[in-house]
């Protein structure tokens, strides 16, 4: 009895840590995929010498998941050029992209999304590169936090701000 009694307790003792462990993988996880299908995308836009888009589905939100897809230039026709839906990434809950950097929006039309050109850099629809930063937190644990940021050399890393405040500024 004596034996069991002392592991139940170590139980309910770890049991916090497991759940934080669990939500810091699954948010690192869900980065990895963002990164993985934003690096898909420049490197279709290379292969292809078209845009290509790494956007919000459905609405204008993150946490509604992502869609990568090509971008026909307006001078093309429909014919020279099909639009094509590489990868559908659904709802990520219980990971939500938190407020704060500007989340990829174009400063014009204020749209969420990446677009690479032809050349493989992310530029706004205006030519401006684009240097940004997407946050994610965990329902589970609101101190969570992962920043997924891209430099302006299309360089991407994830950044945990408790472990290395310095790096993700």
């Amino acid at each position: 009895m004596a034996v069991v009694l002392i592991i139940a307790i170590m139980t309910v003792m770890t049991m916090p840590m497991l759940h934080e462990q669990l939500a810091a993988r699954e948010i690192e996880t869900l980065a990895r995929r963002f990164i993985a299908h934003a690096q898909f995308a420049r490197g279709q836009a290379l292969q292809l010498g078209m845009a290509v888009h790494i956007t919000p589905s459905g609405s204008a939100y993150w946490e509604d998941g992502w869609v990568v897809k090509n971008a026909c230039p307006p001078i093309r026709s429909k014919a020279d050029c099909a639009e094509r839906t590489w990868f559908a990434q659904g709802a990520i809950a219980p990971i939500y992209f938190k407020g704060g950097g500007k989340q990829f929006m174009d400063p014009h039309s204020n749209k969420r999304g990446i677009t690479f050109n032809a050349a493989g850099a992310a530029k706004t629809a205006q030519g401006g590169f684009v240097a940004n930063r997407l946050i994610l937190g965990h329902e589970r644990d609101s101190g969570l936090e992962r920043q997924l940021i891209l430099s302006s050399g299309g360089r991407w890393r994830v950044c945990d701000p408790q472990r290395d405040s310095k790096a993700c500024r």
